[in-house]
């Protein structure tokens, strides 16, 4: 599948950051519950699982992307080559509910939606994955995953449907690091069949759904149909990235169920651990005092406020304002200083000389090398441009920090 254009990144070495090596990133581990240390090889691996295609990029899609954008970011500026890999699940119950709700095909919507999302996306400025990956181009390797999982007893048959059964993994609960009780409250909200008699455990996981009336299917050695949505990522990541990676993304929601099955489903399949070295989570956007979702139909759209004028990358500052892992609320006032605070920031470029350049990067490097603090970095480039200087390379020195770090374009 097509990804989305690269903006050009510039490279502020030399001028603005040190050549010696950047501080190690540090990012919060959902399956440690710490912050650690990021250990990449000369190439880091990156998955972050990506839109189901049912609806425009909302604001809470968008304040996710930008997370991992920092961090695909950061690496680079310290010298690694980024391996980033993203999905699309193109086919699924939500997106074919709703084109039976509008009457739409259903690979017509998904195809408007992507095709919406790759251009918010660049207009946000987000460095695109090298693999940007449908399931339904995927289902190939998704088949080959599920008869690894049955060749070693990890796969059963319910009425035709075939399930993971969650005994087969000793170390299953590693990655959210739930009780059953509430891991059975989550899987019964986010997609899961608790109740779903002849499972062996409530909480076994779909791996293929034997096709419906009306649904569509893919001929598979255990019956025609299409994935169950965990084994999707699962194969993909292996596929593309191979076991051990260094980093698993994505919203706070998908913790559980979807990355602690995925990680099930590679680590028997495969017989090695872990799946990733890291999983990291950004935090949840709400609106109205509840969270943005396509269920509720509480979004502010990306596409939407760019239509109404907003700059891209006003939103974006809007975003990084916050932590990534914090849970917040959205108000339109977020907006309107995100755009002052662009204003200000591009005035201060222009001018013909500011404060020194190297004092402001060494410290939005420090910011973001600790679990991606953009509001503290954001600020410190505020005081910067608050500031008279006379070093004639500031200016453009500070231009390059801001777009290679923080993807924002002045």
């Amino acid at each position: 599948m097509r990804s989305w254009p690269a903006p050009e990144v510039p490279r502020p070495f030399g001028t603005v950051l040190p050549p010696s090596p950047l501080p190690p990133l540090h990012l919060y581990d959902t399956g440690t519950r710490a912050v650690r240390r990021t250990d990449p090889g000369p190439t880091a691996r990156m998955y972050v699982c990506g839109i189901t295609p049912y609806d425009a990029t909302h604001l809470g899609h968008a304040a996710t992307y930008l997370a991992f954008d920092l961090v695909n970011r950061y690496w680079r500026a310290a010298g690694h080559e980024v391996h980033y890999v993203q999905n699309v699940t193109d086919v699924d119950d939500p997106l074919l509910e709703r084109a039976d709700q509008t009457g739409e095909d259903w690979r017509a919507l998904a195809d408007r939606e992507i095709a919406l999302f790759r251009e918010d996306m660049s207009e946000l400025r987000v460095l695109p994955p090298g693999e940007y990956v449908g399931v339904v181009e995927a289902l190939p390797m998704v088949v080959e995953l599920i008869e690894q999982l049955r060749s070693r007893g990890a796969a059963y048959d319910v009425e035709g449907d075939v399930y993971f059964p969650i005994s087969s993994d000793p170390d299953f609960g590693q990655v959210s690091g739930l009780g059953n009780a509430e891991m059975l409250e989550l899987f019964a909200e986010r997609g899961g069949d608790p109740g779903r008699r002849g499972k062996k455990d409530p909480l076994d996981a779909l791996l293929w759904r034997a096709q419906r009336p009306g649904e569509p299917g893919w001929d598979a050695p255990f019956g025609r149909g299409r994935p169950g949505w965990h084994v999707e990522c699962a194969a993909i990541s292996l596929r593309h990235l191979g076991m051990g990676f260094d980093v698993e993304g994505g919203g706070s929601d998908l913790a559980f169920p979807h990355h602690e099955m995925s990680a099930s489903h590679a680590q028997v399949a495969t017989g090695e651990r872990p799946h990733a070295h890291a999983y990291v989570h950004a935090g949840m956007v709400a609106l109205d005092g509840e969270k943005m979702s396509k269920s509720r139909g509480n979004l502010v759209f990306v596409s939407r406020l760019r239509r109404e004028g907003a700059d891209p990358m006003a939103i974006r500052l809007a975003l990084l304002a916050h932590h990534y892992r914090s849970d917040w609320e959205w108000e339109p006032a977020e907006l309107d200083r995100a755009a002052a605070r662009l204003h200000r920031w591009r005035a201060a470029v222009a001018r013909p000389a500011g404060p020194p350049a190297g004092p402001i990067a060494d410290e939005v490097v420090r910011h973001l090398a600790q679990d991606l603090d953009a509001p503290a970095a954001l600020a410190a480039v505020d005081r910067w441009a608050a500031e008279p200087g006379s070093d004639p390379a500031a200016p453009d020195g500070v231009r390059a920090l801001v777009d290679a770090l923080l993807g924002v374009g002045l």
